[in-house]
């Protein structure tokens, strides 16, 4: 009979980095060796062991599993773990919307003998950013100095959020606390700030911190100031500019992505000049920027806006010969430039078609379609939507709900307003006046029906 291969902790970090199925990975890490009964000696794991199993762990959201390999982490002897581990985990909780488990574990690092630093308490500030927790991270950082001494990565983060919040007050009054306190302000900085500018449609603030990036800070604007400043000028129609900061971008040797082109070409639609896209997309070619998902989905969307739906399907029809393929976003803008043309058989066709694509729809695309289909008055095929919708856990507009049953009542069609109310309260998902108006319209004068079944389906 063959030997069993030992497996040392050398080659279990291998097979850990090869396994893609974190059940597998688990599996694995928990049970090294081939046969535990010839052994009562425990199985020596390495850091990176456990660094590898908590990653696969983390990124497939089996927190579970992860807090169990945390609880055994801690029992090591060897070795202690290091701050990058619970860095990331912070991390994975965070992108999961869970900031009290991330909270939780910033607070338990120095019981695994892990020493925390400020890289832990900004991947902390980050986690309560991604989950909109602006409120702790204020507390957090209004008495910074007892969990860590900040840095410019930290004024950073707490700079996003305000621009994230629409504060640009705040953003500047954290800039202006950065230097005092002796950071030195890096390309990331301006960019947040820009960003936040030209979201706020505060084009002239916008343009005079990048002329002071160079001038007084000495740092030179970066790829991501101009995409901010073109997409702000785009935004305005103010397209001219916009291709002279392009022109800047090459004569300063800024790599320009297609991300800026991308934006070209939308504000190009937008402005009414189609007939130039075709010069920008030669440029691309030129300068070899390959077309990606986000140009093909803009130049979709420009097309579906002058509904020349021939040329938005050339270009669908492009993306599959391509190395990009056709996403949600891709069908999503399809679906919507039909409805709004009024060309509701071919929105419904491309709907049905995407999972044969390869593309499921999502919430998003379940709600084009019913708005669209409640606005040409098809109330037969968006009972049939959004009895579909609900059934696969995605929600309607309130507004979109309020319309439709609206929209029954006046047409006095008891049928198909009985069957809506009856896939919303399926879904919980009518509120009690919308509820009562539609039973009253459903059962006037309508001795035949027993209301209570409406009624027993609302409460269960």
């Amino acid at each position: 009979m063959e030997k069993l291969k030992i497996v040392s902790p050398f080659r279990l970090s291998s097979l850990l980095r090869l396994q893609e199925d974190p059940k597998l990975a688990l599996q694995l890490f928990l049970n090294p060796k081939p046969n535990p009964n010839s052994s009562t000696k425990p199985f020596r794991y390495t850091r990176l062991c456990y660094d590898l199993v908590i990653t696969k762990l983390g990124r497939a959201k089996m927190f579970d599993e992860l807090d169990q390999i945390l609880s055994k982490l801690k029992l090591e002897r060897r070795f202690t773990a290091t701050e990058i581990i619970f860095c990331n985990v912070i991390t994975y909780y965070a992108r999961a919307r869970l900031p009290e488990k991330a909270l939780e574990i910033y607070d338990q690092i120095p019981s695994f003998g892990c020493h925390r630093t400020v890289k832990s308490l900004n991947s902390l500030l980050n986690g309560l950013l991604i989950c909109g927790e602006f409120d702790k991270m204020q507390r957090i950082f209004v008495s910074i100095d007892r969990f860590a001494c900040p840095d410019a990565c930290t004024f950073n983060i707490m700079i996003n959020a305000s621009r994230v919040r629409g504060d640009m007050d705040g953003a500047r009054n954290l800039f202006d606390e950065m230097r005092q306190r002796g950071f030195r302000p890096n390309p990331v900085t301006f960019a947040t700030l820009i960003s936040g500018l030209c979201e706020n449609s505060m084009l002239k603030e916008a343009f005079r911190l990048k002329k002071d990036m160079l001038r007084v800070y000495r740092v030179k604007p970066n790829g991501s100031v101009y995409a901010s400043l073109i997409k702000g000028l785009c935004r305005v129609n103010e397209l001219t500019l916009a291709f002279k900061l392009k022109d800047e971008m090459l004569e300063n040797k800024i790599l320009l992505d297609s991300a800026i082109y991308t934006t070209l070409i939308s504000g190009l639609f937008k402005a009414g000049r189609k007939a130039e896209v075709l010069g920008v997309l030669e440029e691309m070619r030129r300068n070899g920027c390959e077309h990606d998902t986000a140009t093909y989905n803009a130049l979709i969307a420009g097309f579906c806006g002058e509904e020349d739906f021939d040329w938005a399907l050339r270009m669908v029809n492009k993306m599959g010969g391509k190395a990009c393929k056709p996403d949600v976003i891709t069908y999503n803008t399809l679906i919507g430039g039909y409805c709004k043309a009024g060309r509701l058989q071919e929105a419904m066709d491309i709907f049905e078609d995407m999972p044969r694509r390869g593309c499921s729809p999502d919430v998003v695309s379940y709600r084009i379609l019913l708005d669209g289909l409640l606005g040409g008055f098809a109330s037969k095929e968006a009972a049939v939507i959004l009895d579909e919708m609900i059934f696969k856990g995605y929600h309607p507009h309130s507004a979109s709900i309020t319309k439709f049953i609206d929209g029954l009542r006046e047409e006095a069609n008891k049928e198909l307003l009985s069957i809506v109310v009856n896939s919303l309260a399926k879904g919980n998902l009518i509120d009690p006046s919308s509820w009562k108006m539609a039973i009253s319209t459903v059962y006037e004068n309508d001795k035949l029906l027993n209301s209570f079944e409406v009624v027993d389906n609302l409460i269960k």
